[in-house]
């Protein structure tokens, strides 16, 4: 770090030395730390899914491709992963769907309880899923929906539409609200004004809410056990099922599971980051709660 003094009348740069405190020392190696266990964890797992052997080495034996194909084989995951992509997608839409014209109200209407209206969107969110998970199954099965697609569909939208209106409220109060009354001006009743006037505004508001809600729902293990069945699993509960279940299988075509969830979830949230800002949307959220 350099710093300037006047010697004589003249500007002579000099430089300050930066003293590292011992809580300097202790954040930076306790970060350290922290990377070094948590790679060496992932690392274990990935070099342990294409392992031949390896019990007391270093190293592995040998490395091979087999025990993909024979996770993918056993655990049925050509049918797991295509669950999950259904499940997600439908999750994504009527979220957006369900959530979007619930957050043009919000940002456009005062109306008396509307604090409390928010509270109870925030509460699916704030609480564990088990809490009001176990319930929810309950009810879905009482309605013949669960266990099943339909009831994981439906149980995962719970956290999900509350999360695209809080997500989706701060860009609807940053649109100009004379756009919308010249457009009603021009005879553009409500479906248009929505459809073809602020959708196109919204479309990043959108994308961050249905990105960040795929993330959700690929990683959400509660809800979806709790109402999924032998074919309407996702891979986060195969996953866990694997882990689990009776039966005895090789911890390397487990690994190999694990691989391919890590590589989907590492997958979305790339994309999410490509689409969201997280320091924004903290403030954004800040704004809502404020």
């Amino acid at each position: 770090m350099s710093v300037t003094m006047k010697q004589n009348g003249t500007t002579v740069p000099t430089r300050r030395r930066i003293v590292a405190t011992p809580g300097t020392f202790l954040v930076a190696g306790g970060m350290i730390m922290f990377l070094l266990l948590l790679l060496g964890v992932v690392g274990s797992v990935v070099v342990n899914s294409f392992a031949t052997q390896w019990f007391d080495s270093w190293m592995p034996d040998g490395f091979t491709l087999s025990w993909y194909a024979t996770a993918w084989k056993d655990f049925d995951l050509g049918q797991v992963v295509g669950t999950t992509l259904i499940v997600s997608v439908a999750v994504v839409f009527f979220s957006v769907v369900i959530g979007a014209p619930a957050s043009y109200v919000l940002a456009r209407r005062n109306f008396p309880g509307k604090s409390v209206v928010m509270l109870v969107f925030l509460l699916p969110i704030m609480m564990p899923p088990i809490t009001y998970g176990i319930p929810l199954a309950t009810l879905l099965t009482y309605l013949h929906l669960a266990p099943g697609l339909t009831g994981v569909i439906l149980a995962n939208l719970v956290p999900s539409v509350p999360f695209v209106i809080l997500t989706m409220t701060p860009f609807i109060e940053q649109i100009n609200p004379g756009i919308e009354s010249a457009a009603r001006m021009c005879g553009a009743n409500m479906f248009k004004l929505f459809t073809k006037i602020l959708a196109p505004l919204l479309v990043p508001g959108i994308l961050a809410a249905a990105v960040l809600v795929l993330v959700r729902t690929v990683g959400m293990f509660e809800l979806t056990f709790l109402t999924s069945d032998s074919t309407s699993s996702t891979l986060v509960v195969s996953l866990f099922n694997a882990m689990t279940g009776a039966g005895i299988r090789a911890q390397q075509s487990v690994d190999a599971m694990a691989v391919i969830y890590m590589a989907m979830m590492m997958l979305l949230l790339a994309i999410a980051l490509r689409f969201v800002n997280p320091t924004q949307l903290v403030s954004q959220m800040k704004e809502v709660d404020d």
